[in-house]
């Protein structure tokens, strides 16, 4: 009997210790031997055994049940640690395949595997203790249940806990972050003995963790065959792709995911939140995220950009004399190009990395400062080598100045050279085959008169003209000129018919910067988008600005030329003496417009611009971390957008509106000097003096004005109102018609 029971809580029946599952197979209820069918163990004596009292029965049978839970905690380990998917070399390859396909179909995972192992260690302990009872009932004379009991005392509190366990990671099919959260939880309990024990397994499943974060953030290789890590590829990627800002070319969209480390960089990777264990911060698996993504930059640099760096290696190491010239280059050049990602990533900063993991490796808990603070190093690490890449060696710098001279108009000479060359082109309405080369000739003129050979980001700036339709419309006063543009031959305009359309053809004028790897992680689309939107908004209101002194300088020229002619005849030239006179009022009106235009235009480029430029230049020169200048760079965007009112819809129209009503009254007053239309003049002056009084009132009231959103909002209100005018003709003026100027013929 004593081997009977001791076979049995090793997991072995017979005739006096019987499993009930053979029992129900011998009914005909056929069960699979690797499946759980009871909660309960199934271990129990023969009835017909008469001899057994009951009480011993009592307690053969609560000993036997550890057995049962040795046997199903024994085939999950051996389950779970099936290793038949490793081959030898010189395995057939279809015999590995249909193996590796086997594998899949059973849900393999890494950390049942790692979890088996720690109850493999349980079992051995379990083990031991049985060989020592067995080793102490043959070698004395005692009691054997008391004996038994006494030595798997402890097992009782281990076993059962455990079974119960497995059995709910097989019944929910748990694993990955999953299984550690589960794993996690059932540390806290009561039992000392128990709690160690689940720690134990815990430490396993962190070793597999611990192994997937190595590879992620030391090399950059997402080491999951089963998907089980919380770092997982993009899905539907190709759907991700699809660009939110239709306002950006399409074929700066695809230089920025040209390269597949790129792609990676914005697209490749994301949390797997299922799979990420709930004792983990998201702000913690952002940064293992960002570390890897980092690390798979660094190792994987571009080729042109590992030719520019051998390129530069070589000039730095100077010419190699003789016969030996030529060979020496082509080594250098292979050498060079194998080393550019272990500069980029040097190799003790990548030792310092796995040393910071193996740390934590060696720790028997999981600290979660620990874990933490190693996490933030490795991030830093990361981080500040990224930055390396992108601001020094880059050049990030440079680039965002020539972002402002071009995007921003801080190159105002240049811009003002190009409107001036292409004033008359914008007079009429853009064809839609031809506006791009059209534009092209006073862009070059432009760039020959203001644009020096030092500067080499030029070359980088293209113009283009998006094809037209709804984005691209043409203003009521461009509607004769469009017609008349028709009737050449053009047909470009003759679907034109909408009397709501809202801006001119040309506003649709866009810029193209063409960045090289690894700018396109710092100038995504997103940003890229933004600078033009700014520069649309920017090129309109310097376009507005130019129109106004230009009817100004051209009607001027007109009345001093009539002037002399009136002094050199009085009688014959008194009519354009008098219309000079009933023109005065008009100018006024043109003077008003130029005042807002123009503090405006000073308001976005110094107020707004230059400062947050300076901003931007003092977190650039204080971090040190790419992550945190990628999100000075976005406050810089969004700083220039909201204190420009761009992200306000009601004072963007407002503003679009006053740009519009100003080029209708120049190109009215030019085109019609002999024959004023006065009823049109009256309605673009009424319009604008609603519209002007209207963007005041909502400027200076205390939701813009006073608060933090623009700063420098009160000193474009005082530039504005510094007689009190605005404010005096703000009042009433949305409801009640102003007194209109006396016009000629009135």
């Amino acid at each position: 009997m004593l081997h009977e029971i001791l076979l049995s809580i090793l997991g072995y029946t017979g005739d006096l210790i019987i499993d009930e599952r053979k029992h129900q197979n011998s009914l005909g209820i056929h069960l699979s031997p690797d499946s759980l069918t009871s909660d309960k163990p199934t271990f129990k004596l023969a009835p017909d055994l008469s001899f057994i009292q009951p009480s011993d029965r009592d307690v053969i049978e609560r000993i036997i049940t550890l057995g049962f839970y040795y046997r199903e905690l024994d085939r999950f380990a051996t389950k779970s640690r099936n290793f038949s998917w490793i081959r030898s070399t010189t395995e057939s390859t279809l015999s590995r395949t249909s193996e590796l396909l086997k594998g899949k179909s059973e849900n393999s995972s890494a950390y049942r595997r790692a979890i088996a192992n720690g109850i493999v260690e349980v079992l051995s302990l379990y083990r031991s203790a049985v060989l020592q009872i067995e080793q102490k009932l043959l070698a004395e004379s005692v009691p054997i249940l008391t004996t038994v009991t006494h030595g798997l005392n402890k097992f009782f509190v281990l076993l059962p806990p455990l079974y119960e366990l497995i059995l709910e990671i097989e019944r929910d099919d748990i694993r990955g972050g999953q299984l550690l959260n589960l794993l996690h939880k059932r540390c806290h309990c009561g039992v000392p003995e128990l709690q160690t024990c689940i720690q134990r397994l815990l430490w396993h499943g962190h070793q597999v963790l611990y192994n997937q974060l190595a590879s992620w953030m030391v090399y950059g290789i997402l080491q999951d065959p089963h998907g089980e890590f919380f770092i997982r590829r993009q899905e539907d990627r190709d759907a991700e792709q699809e660009s939110p800002h239709p306002d950006v070319p399409e074929k700066l969209a695809r230089l920025l995911i040209d390269d597949a480390t790129l792609t990676d960089w914005r697209l490749g990777f994301h949390i797997f939140l299922d799979m990420l264990p709930e004792y983990i911060p998201m702000r913690v698996a952002e940064s293992i995220l960002f570390a890897g993504k980092a690390v798979r930059v660094l190792r994987n640099p571009s080729p042109a950009f590992q030719n520019q760096d051998t390129m530069y290696y070589q000039q730095l190491r100077g010419s190699h004399q003789g016969f030996l010239k030529h060979l020496s280059i082509q080594k250098e050049q292979s050498v060079n190009i194998k080393c550019v990602g272990e500069e980029l990533l040097p190799q003790s900063q990548a030792d310092e990395i796995e040393a910071l993991l193996q740390e934590l490796k060696k720790s028997s808990e999981f600290r979660r400062r620990s874990f933490e603070s190693a996490v933030d190093s490795i991030r830093a690490i990361a981080a500040s080598h990224l930055w390396q890449l992108v601001v020094v060696r880059a050049d990030l710098n440079g680039h965002l100045r020539a972002l402002k001279d071009y995007f921003l108009l801080a190159k105002g000479d240049f811009f003002q050279c190009f409107l001036e060359e292409s004033r008359q082109l914008m007079r009429l309405p853009p064809r839609q085959s031809t506006a791009e080369a059209d534009l092209m000739v006073p862009f070059q003129l432009a760039a020959l008169k203001t644009i020096g050979d030092e500067d080499r980001y030029f070359s980088r700036v293209s113009l283009r003209m998006p094809s037209f339709g709804i984005t691209a419309k043409l203003s009521h006063v461009d509607l004769p000129k469009a017609k008349a543009y028709s009737d050449e031959g053009s047909g470009a305009v003759s679907s034109i018919a909408s009397s709501d359309m809202s801006l001119d053809g040309w506003d649709g004028i866009a810029l193209e910067y063409s960045v090289d790897w690894p700018l396109q992680l710092f100038f995504t689309q997103e940003v890229l988008s933004k600078y033009l939107r700014i520069f649309q908004y920017l090129l309109r209101l310097k376009r507005t600005q130019m129109e106004l002194e230009k009817s100004w300088a051209s009607v001027m020229h007109q009345d001093h030329a009539d002037f002399a002619k009136y002094r050199n005849d009085r009688t014959k030239f008194s009519a354009s003496q008098q219309r000079r006179q009933c023109f005065r009022p008009m100018w006024r009106v043109r003077e008003h417009m130029a005042f807002l235009i123009r503090n405006l235009q000073f308001y976005i480029q110094v107020d707004v611009i230059e400062s947050q430029w300076n901003v931007l230049q003092a977190h650039i020169q204080d971090t040190h971390d790419f992550t945190e200048l990628v999100g000075f760079h976005q406050e810089y965007l969004s700083a220039l957008i909201s204190q420009s009112f761009l992200d306000i819809g009601s004072v963007s129209r407002i503003l679009d509106g006053i740009m519009k009503l100003c080029l209708q009254f120049c190109w009215n007053i030019e085109n019609q000097e002999s024959s004023l239309n006065t009823s049109e003049l009256e309605r673009i002056i009424e319009e604008f003096n609603k519209k002007s009084n209207s963007l005041y009132t909502i400027l200076r009231s205390s939701k813009l004005a006073g608060s933090q959103r623009a700063p420098f909002l009160r000193q474009f209100l005082l530039r504005m109102n510094f007689n009190s005018f605005f404010e005096a003709t703000a009042r009433g003026v949305l409801n009640v018609v102003r007194s209109r100027p006396t016009l000629p013929g009135s």
